[in-house]
């Protein structure tokens, strides 16, 4: 059944192709189409360990600000909900030649099941253009009334014929009520071709994650496969 979902998530990404080609260059809209293997967020899964398809569009406009809407496939269990759709604006600006920083109000919502809708400020910096750093906050987590902080660092580490190594280790806080704290991490390979994109990524958390969370939270491979401009 895995295999079914990947591929028919495959044929409707492969879709999209007659579109790339009839969209015009240097526009100051851009979108992504992408098939995953498993949805996962901060190292647990939100699709069931299951393939999914996700989509964004976003407008940026010459001064930095920008504007948009993703959305993917999830399941938390029988019921609703089965989408996610997060609203965001933000601005994008250079500090310096080597230093780009990013602030982005995400809205996080999950149709049929409003009372998990939540806002986050994001947070990120990167230095010359290959590490970053990530800071997050939202006083609602969940739309459970809790403070949560997420704090991540990651690299991208070029390799022959283009390839890329990508490293990720996040650390997710909240208050002592609510949940313990945990850690993520990714490490994972990528390539770009044209429009097109392909990573293979091993993830996963700490012992507490897997605790908080059970098989959601286990290690797992993940495989992204994505077009857009």
């Amino acid at each position: 059944m895995k295999s079914f979902k990947l591929a028919a998530s495959l044929a409707v990404l492969l879709s999209a192709v007659p579109f790339v080609a009839s969209a015009q260059e240097e526009s100051p809209f851009s979108w992504e189409v992408t098939a995953v293997s498993d949805y996962v967020w901060r190292g647990v899964s939100q699709s069931d360990e299951d393939p999914t398809l996700q989509a964004g569009f976003t407008y940026t406009s010459a001064s930095g600000f920008y504007a948009g809407v993703w959305g993917s496939g999830v399941d938390f269990g029988p019921g609703d909900p089965n989408t996610e759709v997060d609203g965001f604006i933000g601005y994008n600006v250079d500090l310096s030649d080597a230093v780009n920083f990013d602030v982005m109000i995400n809205r996080y919502t999950y149709p049929g099941a409003s009372d998990l809708n939540f806002n986050e400020l994001i947070t990120t910096t990167t230095f010359a253009e290959n590490y970053s750093l990530t800071v997050a906050y939202s006083n609602d987590f969940g739309g459970s009334d809790t403070k949560a902080w997420y704090v991540a660092g990651g690299a991208s580490i070029g390799l022959p014929n283009d390839f890329s190594l990508d490293l990720g280790v996040g650390r997710s806080m909240f208050d002592d009520d609510y949940s313990d704290d945990y850690t993520d991490w990714s490490v994972g390979l990528s390539r770009s071709w044209g429009l097109f994109s392909a990573s293979l990524a091993y993830v996963g958390t700490d012992g507490s994650g897997r605790d908080i969370f059970g098989d959601l939270a286990d290690d797992r491979v993940v495989l992204t496969l994505s077009i857009g401009q």
